[in-house]
């Protein structure tokens, strides 16, 4: 048995999906993903559905609106960030009524403090990441809201555990100054490890629940994450770079969401050659294949919104069937 909340051979989505339709969706990845649901958040609805301006809804006492230049902190809420809070408050009421009956995990996703502070600028027009005092403000706000929202979505299915994804695409450019400023003509200074795995920290131990850190870049900051309190790291499996990084993760009892299949349409090769990748990395990290089956879940690389309906469907099916050939092999 597995010491994740997850059955063996699970596969999950990243986090968004191409269409409009909240309640569709909802059913296709619960038919699809009947181990391991995530909601799906659908950007094709326009701002405020994206991830950032989703997530953006959640902060407490922080408001935003968007300019042409993308989301910025604003003096008072507007009809923007009552935008983001209709758009969420439906899918949570699709979740409730499409997966009442959910009782094992379901995954839910927002940007982690990082990635926000480096896509929202402040009312001066700088990205709120350039600013200690705003990244802090950030970090504390969203640490309340998180918490907030995972209390919501219990509430609501309250036979389901509930796994918290933070996506934090930009902390490897966070932790090498790799982040552009506004103007795009410099880079914002370096920040610390330490600070960064402290609000990080801070927005985990706050949700208090199972806490994934989905970072799809090379140079995937694992020891960072692990000290932070992440209970498990999604990654792309082709973009691996450190690989004993991920064996001493797993020895620490670290799960794994491994990307393996194409965010966007592509061809899918059979679903055995799609798990090669992983199976040859636990061999090479001298692990059983019992310890993969249950320490790892399959997913595509990344969110599907650019991807056409039936390849994104495809896609999750996808990764489910190479999920269960992962299992099968471990129990022969």
């Amino acid at each position: 048995m597995s010491d994740f909340p997850w059955a063996e051979g699970s596969a999950t989505g990243v986090g968004s999906f191409p269409g409009e339709d909240p309640a569709e969706t909802l059913r296709v990845v619960l038919g699809e993903l009947p181990e391991l649901p995530h909601l799906p958040e659908l950007p094709a609805r326009g701002p405020g559905a994206d991830m950032i301006g989703r997530t953006a809804g959640l902060l407490v006492d922080l408001a935003v609106g968007l300019q042409p230049s993308g989301w910025r902190f604003t003096d008072h809420p507007g009809r923007d960030t009552s935008r983001t809070h209709g758009y969420l408050a439906k899918d949570l009421d699709v979740l409730e009524e499409v997966a009442a009956d959910v009782e094992g995990p379901i995954k839910i996703q927002v940007a982690g403090p990082w990635t926000l502070a480096a896509s929202i600028e402040t009312r001066s027009g700088e990205r709120a990441r350039a600013d200690p005092g705003a990244v802090r403000d950030v970090t504390y706000s969203l640490a309340e809201g998180v918490a907030a929202h995972v209390r919501d979505v219990r509430r609501r299915l309250p036979r389901a555990t509930v796994l918290l994804q933070l996506d934090e695409p930009s902390l490897p450019g966070v932790l090498s100054g790799g982040v552009p400023t506004a103007s795009g003509f410099s880079r914002i200074r370096t920040v610390e490890a330490p600070l960064a795995e402290d609000h990080l920290r801070r927005v985990i131990e706050s949700a208090d629940a199972f806490t994934i850190v989905h970072c799809c870049a090379p140079r995937v900051p694992y020891g960072l994450l692990r000290g932070a309190g992440a209970k498990a790291i999604s990654v792309d499996a082709s973009l691996i770079r450190d690989e004993d990084a991920i064996g001493e993760a797993v020895e620490a009892g670290t799960g794994f969401f491994m990307g393996v299949v194409p965010g966007r349409d592509a061809r899918l090769p059979a679903p055995a050659t799609s798990t090669a990748r992983v199976r040859e990395l636990w061999r090479r990290l001298g692990f059983s294949p019992r310890s993969l089956t249950g320490s790892v879940v399959l997913t595509p690389t990344c969110g599907l919104a650019g991807a056409t309906p039936s390849y994104a469907r495809s896609a999750l099916r996808h990764c489910r069937e190479a999920a269960r050939i992962i299992q099968e092999s471990a129990e022969d």
